[in-house]
């Protein structure tokens, strides 16, 4: 029997102070309170209690007994429950007073992410405390489930996939069993084996031969094969397994992280993970999954996650970067105490992803080396022995199969390099440079990119103005700056509109919210495409970040409520396993580009259309290609056309002849398969009505059908409970564009919509 405990009653003081009552659905008032958790349990024979995670300087008590501490949110507790009913209460102390303490050894270096240093000694998420990022509340309790375990016959189970040279897989199993079975059998469809063990611990391996490939889903099927353990004839524990070869050839700090899944080069791309609440998990990892996003980093400065995440991963198609939670600060490794609660740490985390197909990259940290270098210090403090020998040792000897990065980023002596090892980028986004330093950076691999302040949809907006310190609430800042990440976004919206966001905000700030919503998505794409065309050296990176922890304009590529931005619908453009996009390539003409990641070849046509005025066509042509499976192709606007054109205006022989291009990708079928748009002449901030535009739209047949005289440019369909496939996208002047909207609960019918776009003043509203 394995059931989770619910119920738990709760309730906060300060030390010394009177109870405050807790609310069911708070997160917490903070660390300098104590927090006291109690629950009723009854068991039908002996046991045990096991909590998940305990934050942070926990207590559990059973009828008043204390049976169990901890000092580590990353730790499971567990403790022996006899048969019967029991009080179980749990007691979460204030950290506040215990970080007030003076310590020693002090910090060889400075930070500015942390709100109080001295939480490198102390075994918890700095989410909650970092106040230019996650401010607070912390998190504080049982922030992972407690379960009622009895008459379990496996208490532990390993499994360790691996391919032989042949191709063949095979299972290694290691079960730590209740008492003395007779038999312990490991089986997978047609395929079994027995089992041997001694005191508790039964081990084996479990010949598969054929088992068929697990990919990242933009590459292939990830494919799973369900394992069962038997113990005595009984059906005892089920778990899915995948099989994968995986490698990043060359020097990690030479040539960068490339990842190399079943011999196939993978463009990984992706985002940083922020926690979410367990019902809340599939879908958000669907969002990222159906955008083509491949890869989903668990930073350092956030949690480790549950099984069930892992599992999806793995059911997914999603890889998973998993960093120890260690960032920024200087831990003291040198402490025996602290140092033995890691290596528990590492055991634990071991136990969550050792042998998941999805697991590819395990960082040691998340910017240490990097806040060293920034202050000039001898990079080698950031390392140390822990990140450098022992942690690697620990990862190898637990047989975890995955690539070993020690910091994020680090590229040997100068972690601050892009063109080495894994980078930080940030040179598009912070350091506000020009679209083309994405290129000229020569980025290898960017462990966290493009952090911009991104602006959902109105629903999702604590305000509608910065200057409502409701709206700033929801921005991320440095500590210390005298910017925001709004600053960020405003810098490109004057680069890429030639306007200047306080103006336009002033002016017309539905106009003003419009453009900023898009301005974000256009510049990740920009370099999303620099970075994954053939001839880039970049094979992966990761934005900052996948999802808003609280309402506003935070990082994510979702909002709090894990509904997609706008900005997601950029990128899913330039990121789909099979798209097409262009770059400018200055007085040398303009790109095209095919992906195409899927196995299969693809038999399709390229089109391309230059337009004047946004309406009148100058030039069209197409060519049929044939793209390999898992391969690339790259052509010319001109070359396509048969003639020269000017295509990306780099020569200015006089006005523009055209102001927008067009590429679209096209199936045998004659199914659109992705769109491009370029502006050579430069993107206008101005908008018009509809009969301008000649707009014409219907909601038909559960789909958006729209046509338009003059290109619309940026349109967004909103329909309430639906998702639509599209976003942000492009009508072609005189050609209809049909977008299904998706309802999210079965059975729906769409009856309402509204339709805008960046060169639409206002939205229209449409009925079925």
């Amino acid at each position: 029997m394995r059931r989770r405990v619910d119920g738990w009653e709760a309730a906060a003081c300060s030390p010394g102070g009177a109870p405050i009552q807790w609310r069911p659905g708070e997160t917490g008032l903070g660390d300098d309170r104590d927090w006291w958790f109690r629950a009723t349990v009854e068991l039908p024979a002996d046991g045990r209690l096991t909590f998940e995670g305990l934050a942070t300087l926990a207590e559990v008590r059973v009828d008043g007994r204390l049976l169990a501490s901890t000092e580590s949110m990353w730790l499971p507790v567990r403790v022996p429950v006899s048969a019967g009913a029991h009080e179980i209460a749990v007691v979460c102390r204030a950290l506040a007073p215990r970080l007030a303490q003076r310590r020693t050894p002090r910090a060889r270096w400075r930070q500015q992410v942390a709100g109080d240093g001295n939480l490198r000694f102390f075994r918890t998420t700095l989410i909650g405390r970092m106040p230019g990022y996650a401010p607070g509340p912390p998190v504080v309790g049982l922030w992972r489930p407690a379960w009622l375990e009895c008459g379990e016959p496996v208490l532990g189970l390993a499994l360790r996939p691996r391919l032989t040279q042949d191709g063949d897989g095979v299972l290694g199993v290691r079960a730590d069993v209740d008492g003395a079975p007779g038999s312990v059998v490991a089986r997978s469809g047609e395929h079994s084996c027995a089992l041997s063990g001694a005191s508790g611990r039964w081990t084996g391996a479990l010949p598969m031969p054929g088992a068929e490939r697990w990919w990242p889903h933009t590459h292939g099927r990830p494919r799973l094969h369900e394992v069962t353990i038997e113990v005595d004839g009984g059906q005892a524990a089920i778990r899915q397994v995948g099989f994968r070869d995986l490698v990043s050839p060359g020097s990690l700090e030479r040539d960068g992280l490339a990842l190399h899944v079943n011999g196939v080069a993978v463009f990984a791309r992706g985002a940083l993970w922020t926690p979410v609440a367990e019902p809340e998990l599939r879908a958000t990892l669907e969002q990222a999954r159906d955008a083509g996003l491949n890869c989903i980093r668990i930073p350092g400065t956030g949690a480790y996650e549950s099984r069930a995440f892992h599992d999806l991963c793995d059911e997914l198609g999603l890889l998973v970067w998993q960093d120890l939670m260690f960032a920024n600060l200087d831990y003291p490794f040198a402490d025996e105490a602290f140092a033995a609660q890691v290596i528990a740490e590492v055991d634990a985390l071991v136990d969550v992803v050792g042998g998941r197909a999805s697991l590819a990259v395990v960082c040691g940290n998340s910017e240490i080396e990097q806040q060293v270098a920034m202050l000039g210090l001898d990079p080698a403090l950031g390392r140390g022995a822990f990140f450098g020998a022992r942690l690697p040792d620990l990862l190898r000897a637990a047989g975890i199969d995955a690539v070993y990065v020690p910091s994020a980023p680090c590229s040997g002596a100068r972690p601050l390099r892009a063109d080495r090892g894994v980078a930080n980028y940030f040179g598009v986004g912070g350091y506000r440079r020009p679209l083309a330093d994405a290129r000229a950076a020569g980025v290898r691999f960017a462990s966290e990119c493009l952090g911009f302040a991104n602006v959902p949809d109105d629903d999702a907006l604590p305000a509608r103005s910065p200057a409502d310190p409701a709206w700033k609430a929801g921005v991320q800042r440095d500590l210390g700056a005298d910017w925001d990440f709004d600053a960020v976004r405003d810098h490109y919206l004057r680069e890429l509109y030639g306007v200047g966001s306080a103006e336009l905000l002033a002016c017309d700030p539905e106009r003003w919210l419009a453009l900023s919503r898009a301005v974000s998505g256009e510049v990740m794409a920009a370099v999303f495409g620099e970075w994954r065309r053939a001839g880039s050296p970049c094979a992966g990176a990761l934005v900052l970040w996948l999802r808003d922890l609280v309402p506003g304009a935070g990082w994510g590529l979702l909002d709090h409520r894990g509904r997609p931005k706008a900005v997601l619908g950029a990128l899913r453009r330039v990121l789909a396993p099979v798209a097409v996009w262009m770059t400018d390539e200055g007085t040398s003409g303009m790109a095209v580009h095919v992906a195409n990641d899927r196995p299969r070849a693809l038999a399709a046509t390229v089109r391309v259309a230059l337009y004047r005025d946004h309406e009148h066509l100058v030039g069209e042509g197409s060519r049929g290609l044939e793209v390999a499976g898992r391969g690339s192709w790259t052509g010319d606007v001109e070359e396509l056309l048969g003639r020269w054109v000017d295509a990306s205006y780099a020569y200015r022989f006089g006005p523009p002849a055209h102001d927008l291009v067009v590429a679209e990708l096209h199936a045998a079928d004659g199914g659109r398969l992705g769109q491009a748009e370029a502006f050579p002449a430069g993107r206008s901030a101005q908008g018009a009505p509809a009969t301008a535009l000649g707009l014409d739209a219907e909601l038909r047949d559960g789909s958006l059908r729209v046509r338009s005289r003059r290109a619309l440019v940026g349109a967004r369909v909103h329909a309430e409970g639906f998702d639509a496939a599209e976003d942000g996208f492009l009508v072609e002047p005189g050609r209809e564009h049909v977008v299904a909207l998706r309802p999210r609960e079965p059975g729906a019918e769409v009856k309402r919509a509204t339709l805008t776009a960046r060169n639409l003043d206002g939205g229209i509203d449409l009925w079925a």
